[in-house]
């Protein structure tokens, strides 16, 4: 039995059971999820790093006629009970998740067309006094090279690989996917159009593509007025893409 809240996901169309007292998920995970494309029927997804399973929940939903099987694995036993609790509570029976340590197992390879990640994204602050919030959260480089050394070897050929981190982790992320992947594509996020600076960027990109890297106009999470863009209520409330 899970102890902890029942929250939703898009307008209240999917349930997301989150453990009292552990990392709790963040709507990083839905714009993550947004940009997700060109996903074909019976295709094979894996989310890396899943938490309390939001990505591949809301992935779940957005494609429910495509009959794909997804994947979660992750390292807190905790939130691998939490995310299958809420896989069938939603009548999912095409999404699991599985305890794994990434940094220290395979996983598949070769056999996931795409594979998403919302890894942990802080190597400079102070790590949390909360053990799961810590293990979610904070990261050493060498640590986040593996992280994306996993994912890239989980990919099918033309597989499609999705991130989404601090924005000041931009240059680690390229570096990382550099010669390895193609049809780079940059998301930055910004809260607010009066910001000068991006606060989140998402990276998509392909298997064995050589199209050259694009970087797309601001994605804005609020207006000037704090009030959620238009945008951000279809990607966080209607479950769109990006």
């Amino acid at each position: 039995m899970i102890e902890g809240n029942c929250d939703y996901l898009l307008n209240r169309t999917v349930k997301i059971y989150q453990p009292e007292g552990l990392y709790h998920a963040s709507t990083d995970a839905v714009w993550l999820a947004a940009a997700v494309k060109d996903v074909k029927k019976n295709d094979v997804i894996l989310d890396v790093g899943a938490g309390t399973g939001v990505i591949a929940l809301c992935l779940a939903s957005r494609f429910k006629d495509k009959n794909l099987l997804i994947e979660g694995v992750e390292l807190q036993k905790e939130l691998v009970e939490a995310a299958n609790t809420s896989a069938a509570a939603n009548g999912f029976d095409n999404v699991k998740f599985t305890e794994i340590d990434i940094l220290n197992k395979r996983y598949k390879p070769c056999s996931f067309n795409h594979v998403i990640s919302n890894p942990p994204y802080s190597m400079g602050d102070m790590p949390s006094p909360n053990e799961s919030k810590a293990k979610a959260h904070n990261f050493n480089r060498n640590a986040f090279d593996r992280w994306i050394d996993f994912c890239l070897k989980a990919l099918r050929p033309q597989g499609r690989f999705y991130m989404i981190n601090r924005a000041e982790m931009l240059e680690y992320i390229l570096a990382d996917i550099h010669g390895r992947l193609g049809k780079i594509e940059v998301f930055p996020i910004f809260s607010k159009p009066s910001d000068d600076k991006a606060k989140r960027v998402i990276v998509r990109a392909q298997k064995d593509s050589r199209a050259p890297l694009m970087i797309h106009a601001p994605l804005y999470v609020h207006n000037a007025d704090g009030k959620h863009s238009d945008l951000a209520d279809k990607v966080l409330r209607e479950g769109k893409s990006v």
